[in-house]
């Protein structure tokens, strides 16, 4: 049940997963949403809450080239549907947008990640970022695989 990148190839400013997950839309809203559960699939993070417009930070530690800060911004929020929010790494200039869409299925919840808004040039950045929400969507599954 790992993460299925629905990428096109020739795509370079958004990226995007599929996950058909076994557990049902208020559980993976809670994954998605609840600061201590993000903290083990995502990112350790800050001040977060659902309201429109309220501001939080993602905070890890420092790799060469970015100083461990993702500064967000809830767009949307709709309980068990979706979430959306601005992700903005100011010393990578990167200013995108993180979507998630839960659907109902008979088996459990589809869930689409997107995150939008790459520019041409920012090659090596959306290949990082395909790669970690490739490995962090592997850490959700086996999370949601581990809650009650």
């Amino acid at each position: 049940m790992s993460p299925t990148d629905k990428t096109a190839p020739a795509q370079t400013d958004a990226i995007s997963f599929e996950f058909d997950l076994s557990h049902g839309p208020q559980k993976v809203w809670r994954a998605l949403t609840d600061p201590t559960l993000l903290a083990e699939w995502l990112l350790p993070v800050v001040g977060f809450e659902l309201a429109p417009g309220a501001a939080f930070t993602f905070k890890t530690q420092p790799y060469p080239g970015w100083d461990g800060t993702v500064n967000c911004r809830i767009l949307e929020s709709e309980a068990e549907r979706k979430l959306s929010y601005a992700w903005v790494v100011g010393d990578m200039e990167i200013d995108t947008v993180v979507t998630f869409t839960l659907t109902p299925t008979a088996s459990g919840t589809r869930l689409s990640l997107v995150q939008s808004g790459f520019k041409p040039e920012q090659k090596q950045n959306f290949g990082g970022a395909r790669y970690g929400w490739n490995l962090m969507g592997g850490k959700l599954v086996d999370l949601l695989a581990r809650l009650d």
